[in-house]
């Protein structure tokens, strides 16, 4: 039995690290980037049946570093030793070989694909004459889930998913080839509550079976509850490796440790009399049978919507701005009557959509920052025909040292920024278009608690200029802290409304999870 961080007890495999050797031990990796370094003599071992827990900032190196073992990058220096054998670098098939795999954070399925096909496209079972096995691969599947508690329908599409059954699948999928060692790359970061105590029990099991797990995580209550070691990394650079004898440090120093001064895990928004109704939206249904939806926001508020996943948020903002079709709905702004059929719509009423899959909805990850920045705003700030792309940069620097986006230059790709900058940048290109009306859906999903910080901040800012804003979550401070009012939805319908001393967490829950006054 192992103490967690907390103080409470957790079964896990106890680590004897003083008589074994890790599965996995790198030492001293170095990684540069056209003169930029990524990573500065990291040395970083995971042993078999452990939680190892690798936190920092975005942008800290933790995905570089798991990308040098995973074998997406090539170290510039230093070694990975597996078992006995020392290698200067690894490619993806010897990575795998060695019994390493990773479950990224952005989801890398086939949404055209069932369960099982996913978790086995590849690497298919076969009978006969070369035939696809499908019974071998789904009692197999079947058997993995039984062991690991988890419940699927194999036939399912993947796009008719929710978004937590899709992460057991790709767990599942990782899991598949018996790997040795599991990367896990912000498992929970899309999951409300009830979900990710079902990935922190799953994480638990999977150790049990001897798999060592290197998992990374910007929520420091699910690390200390989950972790046999935590590595903090600042600036490509180990800072300290906290063990069980350090369960008793609390969670604001491994913060400090992260950022390198002392961070509040709350943001204090500041309070400030809203305005007139500026959107209102009447008898929104998604389909014919839906439940009519109704609400408003007013200018300088912040309304935040709550609800367990699959409870239908995501799909009523994005029935609002025209990115899916609906049965009906009537939008005013200010007071005046808009028809949005369209993104293309909802952009020109005024609306700014700052979606949770930044990476396939957000952002031209092959573009550079300062292009994805502008990329709505430009036709509006320079006239003409032809286009100065000198005239750029000078338009976006301000935004790019205002929201501190992480970046050797404004020209750089966007998939070579880490998560938590990317979502800055999406967030850049809609201050840049100078929208009214601000959707956030789980704005700060994935992101560190300083990265966080500041998108209060810009929040903030905007409702001080008289912006409006709908901001969708699942973490519970966020909402508290944020949000003039909250607004609960269940079933795809909006359940209640929640203002003042109602808005906390032991509520919040209670309403989304439909809890009556007798506690049933």
């Amino acid at each position: 039995m192992n103490t967690d961080w907390t103080g409470k007890v957790r079964a896990a495999m106890t680590i004897d690290y003083g008589n074994k050797r890790p599965v996995i031990s790198m030492r001293d990796i170095t990684k540069e980037f056209s003169g930029v370094w990524a990573l500065s003599g990291i040395t970083f071992d995971v042993y078999a049946g452990e939680v190892h827990c690798l936190v920092g900032e975005n942008g800290a190196g933790k995905s570089t570093l798991m990308k040098v073992l995973s074998g997406a990058y090539t170290p510039t220096d230093g070694a990975i030793q597996v078992d006995d054998k020392v290698y200067e670098k690894l490619d993806p098939n010897l990575s795998k070989e060695l019994g390493i795999n990773i479950v990224y954070q952005e989801n890398d399925l086939v949404p055209s694909m069932d369960v099982v096909e996913n978790i086995y496209v590849g690497s298919e079972k076969t009978k006969g004459f070369g035939l696809i096995d499908r019974k071998a691969m789904a009692d197999e599947t079947k058997k993995q889930m039984d062991e690991l508690g988890i419940s699927l329908p194999l036939g399912t599409r993947i796009e008719n998913l929710s978004v937590s059954d899709q992460q057991f699948v790709k767990i599942l999928k990782a899991l598949s080839v018996q790997p040795r060692v599991l990367i896990m790359d912000e498992p929970t970061s899309m999951f409300n509550v009830e979900d990710a105590a079902k990935v922190l029990e799953l994480t638990k099991r999977i150790t049990e079976k001897g798999i060592g797990i290197i998992y990374i995580s910007h929520f420091l209550n699910e690390v200390v509850q989950i972790a046999d070691r935590i590595t903090v990394i600042r600036d490509g650079a180990v800072v300290r490796t906290y063990t069980n004898e350090n369960r008793d440090t609390p969670i604001t120093t491994i913060t400090q440790d992260m950022v390198g001064r002392p961070v509040d895990m709350f943001y204090d928004k500041e309070r400030h009399p809203v305005g007139e109704v500026m959107l209102e939206v009447k008898d929104l249904q998604l389909t014919k049978d839906s439940p009519k939806i109704s609400f408003s926001v007013r200018r300088g508020e912040i309304v935040g919507f709550s609800g367990m996943v699959g409870s239908g948020r995501t799909e009523m903002v994005r029935a609002l701005v025209g990115a899916d079709s609906c049965h009906a709905k009537q939008v005013l702004v200010n007071g005046r009557e808009v028809q949005i059929k369209s993104p293309a719509d909802s952009i020109r009423a005024g609306f700014a959509f700052i979606t949770e899959d930044r990476q396939k909805l957000g952002l031209i990850l092959h573009a550079s920052v300062v292009e994805n920045a502008t990329i709505l705003g430009l036709r509006e700030k320079i006239r003409g025909f032809f286009v100065n792309v000198k005239k750029f940069p000078p338009l976006i620097e301000p935004l790019v040292k205002k929201l501190r986006i992480k970046t050797p230059s404004v020209w750089t790709e966007a998939v070579y920024l880490s998560g938590g900058n990317q979502q800055k940048v999406v967030l850049a290109k809609w201050l840049y278009a100078e929208q009214d009306i601000y959707i956030f859906d789980e704005p700060t999903r994935g992101i560190d608690v300083n990265a966080k910080a500041e998108f209060y901040k810009q929040m903030s800012e905007l409702t001080k200029q008289g912006k409006c804003i709908i901001m969708i979550s699942s973490d519970m401070p966020e909402l508290i802290s944020m949000s003039d009012r909250v607004l609960v939805v269940r079933d795809g319908a909006i359940d209640c409304e929640l203002t003042g001393e109602q808005i906390n967490e032991q509520e919040i829950i209670k309403q989304a999870l439909g809890v009556k006054k007798n506690g049933r």
